[in-house]
């Protein structure tokens, strides 16, 4: 049974989450790889540099849209694809364990399974633009 009367919080706090997960992500990116080391990375991946940084400017907006619930299932679905992408891409290779040298899949997968979740939810409370048409609006 969902607790209706609580279930907008929960999202609230699985939307909030999911975007502070992804603020940190791209500040590691950011602060300690750099931008030029992990352009660099994205190049011996064999994928264009504007990528790398198309991924940077993604998850910085994501992150914060998720955040303030700006359309915040608008950015779920595609950031739940960048994240499949470094399933495939990059930790589906290095095994199950996240532990694993190289990051595994666990992580990730977690991460998919609820950025998935809160798209199927919606925006949760305190949603600055919800994708919802609120009542008594056109």
């Amino acid at each position: 049974m969902v607790k209706l009367h609580t279930a907008p919080y929960a999202v609230f706090l699985l939307r909030v989450t999911l975007g502070v997960l992804f603020l940190a992500h791209v500040s590691l990116k950011l602060f300690v790889f750099t931008p030029s080391g992990f352009v660099g990375y994205f190049a011996s991946l064999g994928l264009p540099a504007v990528l790398a940084w198309a991924v940077m400017v993604f998850e910085i907006v994501g992150g914060l849209a998720l955040v303030f619930g700006v359309y915040a299932t608008w950015f779920a679905i595609p950031l739940a694809l960048e994240i499949l992408g470094t399933i495939l891409l990059v930790h589906g290779k290095n095994g199950w364990l996240f532990m694993n040298k190289g990051g595994g899949w666990e992580f990730p997968a977690l991460w998919l399974v609820a950025l998935i979740a809160l798209y199927l939810l919606g925006d949760g409370a305190f949603a600055v633009r919800s994708t919802r048409a609120r009542a008594g609006t056109a």
